[in-house]
C-alpha cells in the first residue's frame, strides 16, 4: 500500500508540473555580452533541481574519500578491540581449563590491543604463575601496576593470593593491610587477611579477625573454633616463659575458652613447667567439669605437687577423681589416672588395682609403664619386666 500511495503522489506531481508548464509564461535571462541565454521558468527550476542534486552527490563523494583514511582508521581500531575482547574472553576460558600457557598467549594479545589493558595483565599473571613461571608473572604484575589506580584493590588482591600460595605470608599481608588501609574491609580479603595472618604466626590478630568473621557469617562456627583455639595456644605458648605473664595471659581468656580441652590441656601443661601446681590443677578441673577429657584426665594424673604436700595434695586429687568414678567407672582413662595419683600417696595397693582394671579396659602404654614402676618400687623385678616388654610392644 505504501508504495502504491507514492507511485499515485510521483503520478499526481507530474500532472501538476505539466499542467503548470502549459500555463506559465515566464521565462529566465541569462545575459553575459555578447552571450544570451533564455529559457523558460520550468526548465530552469529543472535544470537548478538537477544541478542541486548534482551537487550534492559530487560534494559527498568528496567528504567520503576524503573521510576515507580516518574510517579505515577507526574500522580497523574496532577490529583490534573486537580481537581483544575475544582474546581475553578465550584467555579467560582457557585459563579455567587449565590450559595456561594458551591462557597467558591470549591475556598477551588482550594486553596489546584491549581498552582494558590491567585486567588483562592480572589474567596473565596468574597463568604464568601457575606454570611457575616466576619472572613472566612478575613482569606481568608490573605491566599491572602501571594500568592505573583503578585496578589497585585487583591488583593488591592478586598480589595477595599469589603470595599466599607460594607461602610468602610477609608478602601476602602487606599486600592486604595496603589494601584495607587504602579502602574499605572487604568480607573476601579480610578472608585472605586471616589466612596471611596465621600463616606469619601473628596469633592476637588471627584471634581478632576469626571473632569479626564469626560474627558477620562469613567463616563456618567450626573453623572459626579452630582458629580461636589455635591461636589462644599459640599465644599461651609464646608466653610460658615468665609466670607472671603467663597468668595473666591465661586470666585474659574468656571463661568459655578456658574450659576448651585444647586449650585447658596447654594451659595446665605450661603451668605446671612454671611450677604453678595449684593453677594447673584449676585448670583441668574447671574444663572437666564442663566437658570430659581423656586428654584432660591424662594430664591430671600427672600433675606434680611439692615434696612436702606430694601426699596431701595427691589424697585431694584422689578423692575428686574417685567422685568421677561413680559416673565413668569404665573409663580407662580416669582409671590410670587414679593409678598414678595412689602411687604418688604411696597407696601401692590401689595404685596397682586401678592400673590392672584400666588395662581391663584399654590396653595402653602408659599404664603398663606405671605398672612396671610400680612392681620396681614393690622389688618385684621379674613382674617388672613383664610390664615392660608389654610396653615396648605397644610402643
Amino acid at each position: 500500500m505504501r508504495s502504491l500511495v507514492w507511485l499515485i503522489v510521483v503520478f499526481a506531481a507530474a500532472v501538476a508540473l505539466v499542467l503548470f508548464a502549459r500555463v506559465d509564461s515566464g521565462y529566465v535571462l541569462f545575459y553575459y555580452p555578447p552571450y544570451r541565454v533564455e529559457m523558460s521558468m520550468v526548465l530552469f527550476a529543472a535544470a537548478a533541481a538537477l544541478s542541486f542534486l548534482a551537487l550534492h552527490f559530487l560534494f559527498r563523494g568528496l567528504g567520503g574519500a576524503l573521510a576515507l583514511p580516518a574510517a579505515v582508521s577507526a574500522w580497523r581500531a574496532r577490529r583490534r578491540r573486537e580481537r581483544a575482547h575475544t582474546a581475553l574472553a578465550a584467555a579467560l576460558q582457557a585459563y579455567y581449563e587449565g590450559r595456561y600457557a594458551r591462557a597467558e598467549k591470549e591475556a598477551g594479545l588482550a594486553f596489546d590491543n584491549g581498552p582494558a589493558p590491567g585486567v588483562a595483565a592480572l589474567l596473565a599473571a596468574r597463568a604464568a604463575h601457575q606454570m611457575r613461571d616466576f619472572e613472566a608473572r612478575d613482569r606481568w604484575l608490573d605491566r599491572a601496576d602501571a594500568a592505573g589506580e583503578a585496578l589497585q584493590a585487583a591488583r593488591l588482591v592478586s598480589r595477595a593470593e599469589l603470595a599466599l600460595e607460594d607461602r610468602d605470608f610477609a608478602a601476602a599481608r602487606d599486600a592486604l593491610r595496603n589494601l584495607h588501609g587504602a579502602g574499605p574491609k572487604h568480607v573476601a580479603t579480610t578472608r585472605l587477611l586471616l589466612r596471611a595472618e596465621r600463616g606469619a604466626g601473628a596469633w592476637d590478630e588471627v584471634l581478632r579477625l576469626a571473632s569479626q568473621l564469626s560474627k558477620r557469617d562469613a567463616i563456618s562456627p567450626a573453623l572459626a573454633e579452630e582458629y580461636k583455639v589455635q591461636a589462644t595456644v599459640e599465644v599461651l605458648a609464646r608466653s610460658a616463659d615468665d609466670g607472671g605473664t603467663f597468668e595473666r595471659r591465661w586470666r585474659a581468656i574468656a571463661t568459655a575458652d578456658r574450659v576448651q580441652p585444647r586449650i585447658a590441656a596447654a594451659g595446665a601443661r605450661h603451668a605446671t613447667a612454671l611450677g604453678k601446681a595449684a593453677l594447673a590443677r584449676d585448670i583441668l578441673e574447671n574444663a572437666l567439669a564442663v566437658e570430659w577429657a581423656p586428654q584432660l584426665v591424662a594430664l591430671y594424673g600427672d600433675l606434680p605437687a611439692n615434696h612436702a604436700e606430694k601426699i596431701f595434695e595427691a589424697r585431694t586429687r584422689i578423692e575428686r577423681a574417685e567422685r568421677w568414678l561413680l559416673e565413668r567407672n569404665r573409663d580407662a582413662q580416669l582409671l590410670a589416672a587414679l593409678g598414678r595419683l595412689c602411687a604418688q600417696a604411696e597407696l601401692w595397693g590401689k595404685a596397682r588395682s586401678f592400673l590392672e582394671a584400666s588395662l581391663s579396659f584399654e590396653e595402653s602404654r602408659a599404664a603398663r609403664v606405671e605398672l612396671a614402676r610400680l612392681a620396681e618400687r614393690l622389688g618385684q623385678s621379674d613382674e617388672a619386666q613383664r610390664h615392660f616388654r608389654k610396653a615396648a610392644e605397644l610402643s
